[in-house]
């Protein structure tokens, strides 16, 4: 080995010094191949731009979809279970079912209900109020993780309500101040069915970072909501959260048979189709505007190089 070494002659490596020299003159350009240098040059950098505008407006358009996501299916499941032939009264026992299923974070039961809801200031604003378990509260991270006031630690146990930042500003409530809910579907009367009318002490005030859940969501004591809606022992939905919200229809067989009742099911697909599809339309469309702009800068480097190996036919030659 060190005999083949010692018997190379100097400078016939891969990057010897004759090498080096060829590329260097091939690589200045002479005076009339200057307009195929600046050319080259030109394209060289209207490829390397394009591939970076590529590159970062993808990565935002990525992004943007994955705080949506996050902020979206983070207050609302993946996938929605509600039952067919039947009440929901046995609520507890099919979630818990639905919980031993792999790729299933956690199902959790909801009662929602349209409420009016009125504070210390202003006619009211509607709300949409969410019957939830304490338990199930503290598993929602986006909104457990965001309380700007009071605690959610003992909800079941208390009458109070949980109310998003701006619906306390806009009603002018701070914490332990009294939100009157108002429902339409109240008592029936012999005169007709007269509205609900009561008033909640505020627990807690969250902060989720989007103005549609925090001007209009009151999260609800699962017993109280089952009082205030007139649904004594049973749930109205499931919301089930999944680990891979893209993976959802590979889970809805297997939710299906671990319910062990007829159930319909719908996704956070169906429930934001119009939403997603506009932001997915959006994205194909720029990738296609950035993808011409780089083939254009190909086609400019493309051309340089035919004109120089033209240029350098007698030398090749």
């Amino acid at each position: 080995m060190n005999e083949a070494v010692a018997a190379r002659p100097v400078g016939a490596g891969p990057f010897s010094i004759f090498e080096r020299m060829v590329a260097w003159r091939y690589l200045r350009s002479r005076r009339k191949e200057t307009v195929i240098s600046v050319i080259a040059s030109i394209s060289f950098l209207g490829i390397m731009l394009g591939v970076a505008t590529l590159i970062v407006v993808m990565a935002v358009m990525n992004g943007f979809r994955a705080e949506l996501l996050t902020r979206i299916l983070g207050v609302n499941g993946h996938l929605i279970v509600q039952p067919l032939d039947s009440p929901l009264e046995d609520y507890a026992q099919v979630a818990s079912r639905i919980n031993g299923v792999s790729g299933v974070k956690y199902a959790i039961p909801l009662i929602d209900g349209q409420v009016l809801a009125q504070g210390n200031v202003g006619g009211g604003t509607g709300a949409l109020v969410r019957g939830i378990r304490g338990e199930d509260l503290s598993k929602i991270a986006i909104v457990a993780s965001n309380i700007k006031q009071g605690s959610i630690a003992d909800f079941d146990s208390g009458d109070g309500v949980a109310i998003g930042k701006r619906m306390a500003e806009n009603l002018g409530l701070t914490l332990g101040d009294t939100i009157t809910l108002i429902s339409p579907d109240g008592d029936v009367t012999p005169i007709g069915t007269t509205p609900r009318m009561k008033g909640y002490k505020i627990a807690a005030i969250f902060e989720v970072g989007m103005s549609e859940y925090d001007t209009s969501i009151v999260y609800m004591p699962f017993s109280e909501a089952q009082l205030y809606f007139n649904m004594d022992g049973r749930a109205q939905t499931i919301e089930i959260y999944v680990d891979n919200p893209d993976d959802v229809d590979a889970l809805k067989p297997k939710v299906e048979e671990a319910a062990q009742r007829p159930i319909d099911m719908v996704d956070w697909r169906q429930r934001n189709e119009t939403f997603f599809s506009a932001l997915q339309v959006e994205r194909n469309v720029m990738f296609m505007i950035l993808t011409l702009i780089v083939l254009v800068a190909a086609l400019n480097i493309i051309s340089g190089l035919i004109m120089l190996v033209k240029d350098k036919g007698h030398d090749i030659a």
